[in-house]
């Protein structure tokens, strides 16, 4: 049995490493650090999750979700936003299926993410 596939859009590049790091176990995971590679995996890949920062280079976290969302062959993926700014957080809250705030544990994300696939 195959495990979903993960997409991490992180432009911290440690803290991609982490956030890897902690789906591993339970997913494929695949990541890229900015905002226009994120757009170019997403025309080969439907991720079955997608953790997506809202501040990156090129293409920002909203436009990224504006897309998935936009896009009938996402319906299924599920999508976590990550941010510091809870303002934007609260905005974008009711787009997302989870949105959370940094920083962010590696259990924390493990377990948000598990919770979406039960």
């Amino acid at each position: 049995m195959s495990k979903p596939l993960v997409l991490i859009v992180e432009d911290d590049p440690q803290l991609s490493v982490v956030f890897s790091t902690a789906l591993k176990v339970d997913f494929d995971v695949d990541a890229c650090l900015s905002g226009d590679l994120a757009l170019q995996k997403l025309t080969s890949i439907t991720p079955d999750l997608i953790v997506l920062d809202m501040h990156l280079p090129g293409k920002s976290g909203k436009e990224i979700l504006e897309h998935i969302r936009a896009e009938k062959r996402f319906s299924e993926s599920k999508i976590i936003l990550t941010t510091a700014d809870s303002l934007l957080a609260y905005s974008l809250y009711n787009q997302a299926d989870l949105v959370v705030l940094k920083p962010v544990s590696p259990m924390q994300l493990r377990e948000s993410a598990m919770k979406l696939f039960r």
